[in-house]
């Protein structure tokens, strides 16, 4: 299918604004079954799950696709302190007491992922099981994780140049187009988004350029700052799960990543056995990068299918 053909298709979807933990959050559905919800990760849209969503749906299963809050056509809270983990997590709470749900399966990728593995501590009674993609589920840190960044990647480490409210914002929305053309290649050093004399990058195989129109249009629109702000709330996030401490993931779980994701090489997975008590499976695809869900969407969704028929 070419790439005119999927963002149509999506687009035939249609959404629904639904009304969650005090805004607005709009929701792709598609499907019929056991509920699974997809968060995206950053910069990225519901739309970064469209070979998920029909595939799920195809299998039997009821899709629900927010953008997530700060994204797309959900509400963009203004305050920095809007962002944190809790709150993102009540997000979807209220997204599953909008469609009248008691649970749902969560599918996160990168931001989306370590959202997935807070709500199954944060609501364990609403997720009945949880995947996620690229980023492993890591106990919580011993202190504030910006302090133990700075001193193990540096003030250049993009989540670190990051953190000053309005100094990425103006360098990324500069010229959308070529932010969005650089994540998908390398994102780690802030000189990487700085230096516009560097060559732009040509679009992976995977991304057709009508896919990628789709996303320049909507962070055209919107901006980067709701998705930066994610990165702004690593020590509010840090500060307010200090509950969570020791508390393991006991729900059926499955990890999926790339074996060439630079986030595994600074997160390692030997941490996640500490973590989850019913790993089903941690899917290594060879030569896959951070961008999975979209570069191998046949071998993710084969995955997650087998994961989620064998709940019963």
């Amino acid at each position: 299918m070419q790439g005119q053909q999927r963002v149509d298709e999506w687009k035939r979807l249609g959404s629904t604004q639904v009304t969650a933990n005090g805004i607005d959050l709009r929701v792709v559905e598609h499907g019929t079954g056991a509920p699974v919800v997809f968060c995206h990760g950053f910069p990225e849209l519901g739309f970064s799950w469209r070979h998920q969503v029909f595939a799920l749906a195809d299998a039997g299963f009821r899709t629900l696709t927010p953008d997530m809050r700060g994204y797309g056509g959900s509400s963009r809270p203004e305050r920095i302190d809007q962002y944190d983990m809790v709150t993102i997590c009540g997000d979807l709470a209220g997204l599953l007491d909008a469609y009248g749900l008691e649970d749902a399966i969560f599918v996160g990728h990168d931001w989306g992922a370590s959202v997935v593995w807070h709500m199954a501590r944060e609501y364990p009674d609403r997720v009945r099981a949880v995947a996620g993609l690229s980023v492993p589920a890591t106990p919580r840190s011993s202190g504030p994780p910006t302090a133990i960044m700075r001193s193990r990647l540096g003030e250049e480490f993009y989540m670190i140049w990051f953190q000053e409210p309005g100094v990425a914002d103006q360098v990324l929305n500069a010229d959308v187009r070529r932010t969005l053309q650089q994540v998908q290649v390398e994102i780690l050093r802030a000189q990487n988004f700085q230096d516009t004399s560097l060559p732009m990058p040509p679009l992976p195989e995977w991304l057709d350029p009508a896919e990628f129109d789709y996303y320049v249009e909507s962070f055209t629109a919107t901006g980067f700052t709701g998705g930066l702000n994610y990165y702004r709330n690593l020590d509010r996030t840090w500060e307010r799960t200090e509950h969570l401490e020791g508390v393991k993931i006991g729900q059926p779980s499955l990890f999926i990543a790339g074996s060439t994701d630079p986030v595994i090489q600074f997160t390692p997975l030997h941490k996640m056995s500490a973590l989850l008590s019913d790993l089903r499976g941690s899917v290594i695809l060879d030569g896959a990068g951070h961008w999975i869900q979209q570069e191998r969407p046949d071998e993710v969704n084969a995955a997650l299918i087998e994961f989620v028929r064998g709940l019963g």
